[in-house]
């Protein structure tokens, strides 16, 4: 079993941007421990700052993947072309998001990605991104 993490604007800092949201585990010691937990699936990861590189990677592995867990930051909020290529595809996606959405800024209360996303999980910190893999593993179904 094949899943890609996409993560875009900022996630690059998880581990030393605002710890008390999102944590002191860089995303690469995240990876770590998931990759050992899960060690039957194939968990490959990027991240980009740049919303083009975000829908070319969702492009690319769209069709051929066995689940994308993407946390586009604030592009969630704001980016019609990101939705547009989660729709596209074909691959199941879970949208995540470390911090809980709905007790921030209004503008954060609202994803673009959500309709068109199998799932989403949000506030659980990083641990969002396991609850995912764990889906993703059991086989999300929106018929549940």
């Amino acid at each position: 079993m094949k899943i890609t993490i996409i993560n875009g604007p900022n996630l690059n800092l998880v581990g030393i941007r605002e710890p008390e949201i999102y944590g002191s585990d860089t995303f690469e010691d995240l990876l770590i421990k998931w990759r050992d937990e899960f060690p039957e699936i194939n968990i490959e990861y990027f991240q980009s700052n740049v919303e083009g590189e975000i829908i070319n990677k969702l492009h690319e592995i769209g069709f051929k993947s066995d689940g994308i867990i993407l946390n586009a930051g604030g592009y969630s909020h704001t980016s019609v072309a990101i939705a547009d290529a989660v729709a596209s595809i074909k691959t199941p996606v879970i949208e995540v998001h470390i911090s809980n959405i709905f007790s921030r800024e209004e503008f954060r209360r609202h994803s673009l990605i959500a309709p068109h996303a199998k799932a989403v999980i949000c506030g659980f910190g990083t641990g969002g991104y396991r609850l995912a893999l764990i889906g993703i593993k059991i086989g999300v179904d929106n018929k549940n």
